[in-house]
């Protein structure tokens, strides 16, 4: 089975222009993410999905694989089925380019369930909610489940509400952006109309929700910062300088 990861990136985005090509720790966290993907033990392949030959330059000159997009996606997953038409795969892994210190291991960890049953139709990682910055925080995207871990709503309000109680006492979980779809799953998401939450809340996996079909959570143990504003840099390169992972590339 071959399973790709490819990694959506742009230039233009609305909430930090140019965000894919930011230094830190002395590479550009479009390098940090593409050559930690790389290390997972589970993906046969890797590429960064992207419509800007800025970008495309980068990835080329650090050795990575590139396969140039439309401009005209708004969404990310439908930036990465375009790409996955030209890389091929079993199961596409859609890999944020704003988690730099994403874990390889966290990557096979997200494939497992849904290549295991072919009724999900994704799977996306989730971390608990360690600070109420984060939880208030609209760059931070929450979600609540079921009993099964299936996805119940994604949000960028804090959810669940604290009309009873404060976060203290609350579990909350935020999406970690790794997310795998069986190949024919992620076609089946670009000929999906895009649905009223998706907009309102800009988040991908609402317009699946939406449609009626699964999202499959995965808690992972594993701790993320994701770079959403450009103070959280500093943060990202305090926790990677002790970051074994960082060593390895």
């Amino acid at each position: 089975m071959k399973v790709t990861g490819i990694i959506p990136a742009r230039m233009g985005s609305s909430r930090y222009p140019g965000k894919p090509l930011v230094m830190i720790a002395g590479k550009t966290m479009i390098e940090h993410v593409y050559r930690r993907s790389a290390l997972s033990t589970v993906l046969t392949d890797v590429a960064v999905a992207t419509p800007d030959e800025e970008i495309a330059r980068v990835v080329r000159g650090f050795g990575g694989r590139v396969v140039m997009t439309a401009p005209t996606h708004e969404r990310a997953t439908d930036r990465v089925a375009e790409a996955a038409s030209v890389t091929g795969g079993d199961i596409v892994v859609v890999i944020q380019g704003d988690e730099p210190l994403l874990q390889p291991d966290a990557i096979s960890d997200a494939v497992a369930p849904v290549a295991a049953d072919p009724s999900i139709f994704c799977t996306n990682l989730m971390a608990r909610i360690r600070t109420e910055e984060d939880f208030l925080s609209p760059n931070t995207i929450k979600v609540v489940t079921n009993q099964r871990k299936d996805a119940l709503y994604f949000s960028r309000s804090p959810l669940p509400g604290t009309g009873v109680r404060p976060f203290d006492r609350l579990q909350a979980f935020k999406q970690v952006c790794i997310i795998p779809f069986r190949a024919e799953n992620l076609v089946r998401f670009t000929t999906l109309p895009p649905t009223t939450l998706e907009q309102v809340e800009s988040i991908d996996m609402l317009r699946i929700l939406e449609h009626g079909y699964t999202v499959r959570m995965v808690e992972t143990p594993y701790d993320t910062a994701a770079v959403d504003v450009p103070s959280d840099i500093a943060i990202v390169e305090e926790i990677m300088a002790n970051d074994p992972v960082a060593k390895r590339y």
